[in-house]
């Protein structure tokens, strides 16, 4: 393995090592979540709301669930992980250790993207214990799920930079990130939005990845698949360069 390669793992394996060594928070959180989200929805609202775009409404909800699990967990990851070493002034002996910018880049958003893929892989086995989860175009739903990631994962990289404080990241988290979740109908269709809430969130990012997830799930969307696709890939670009410019640059990382 070459000393390129050799960085890359070791700044990898760092990341991942640091949110494995809490596994309540990893592991068993999401676990409590699924279920109590299946459960609220699935025993309490299904009955009441019936199908939705021919769906049972339990099963409705999962591809959503999934996404938003995926992208709390890689958000959350990488833009703490990033301001906590600012503060400790790790970040200053990697940026001046042999790593490029590209590098330590990569590591970081890799950190972020394999903590929310292992959510969403729990997230997934327990909705499947749970009720009947279909996949019905496997080839729109992986590109779609490493896009949701990938994503995410470079917003917490770009938040966690940009931060000076804990409560920088919390506020991103709790009044931008979730609202955007919610809003982007993870439980329900915006299709049964009246006007003007249903052109609204079409402003709304995550609508699109909610959007493809679901349709890689169930075969049903509420807008043009590859349009989605699209989109999702040039934002996905547009953040990963935008970050490595930060990094190139030192911005807000040297003290």
């Amino acid at each position: 393995m070459n000393p390129t390669m050799i960085r890359l793992v070791a700044l990898t394996r760092r990341e991942v090592n640091r949110f494995l060594k809490i596994p309540r928070q990893t592991v068993g959180a999401p676990l409590l979540e699924t279920f109590l989200y299946i459960s609220i929805f699935g025993a309490a609202l299904g009955s009441r709301v019936g199908d939705l775009d021919g769906v049972e409404y339990v099963v409705f909800v999962i591809p959503g669930l999934i996404m938003m699990a995926f992208a709390i967990n890689a958000f959350t990851n990488n833009s703490s992980s990033i301001l906590q070493q600012k503060f400790q002034g790790a970040i200053d002996e990697q940026l001046s250790s042999p790593a490029s910018p590209g590098q330590l880049l990569l590591a970081f958003t890799l950190g972020g993207f394999l903590r929310g893929l292992l959510i969403a892989i729990i997230t997934f086995i327990v909705a499947s214990l749970l009720v009947d989860l279909p996949v019905e175009h496997a080839y729109i739903l992986f590109p779609a799920l490493f896009l949701v990631g990938w994503f995410f994962a470079s917003l917490g990289v770009l938040v966690g930079v940009r931060a000076e404080q804990f409560d920088d990241v919390s506020f991103a988290q709790t009044f931008i990130l979730q609202p955007l979740i919610f809003l982007g109908g993870v439980f329900y269709s915006a299709s049964l939005l009246p006007e003007p809430y249903q052109t609204l969130t079409h402003f709304n990012p995550v609508y699109y990845m909610i959007s493809l997830v679901r349709y890689g799930f169930l075969g049903v969307a509420d807008i043009s698949v590859w349009l989605s696709l699209g989109l999702l890939t040039l934002a996905a670009a547009a953040l990963t360069y935008a970050n490595y410019r930060m990094f190139k640059s030192g911005y807000k990382l040297r003290r």
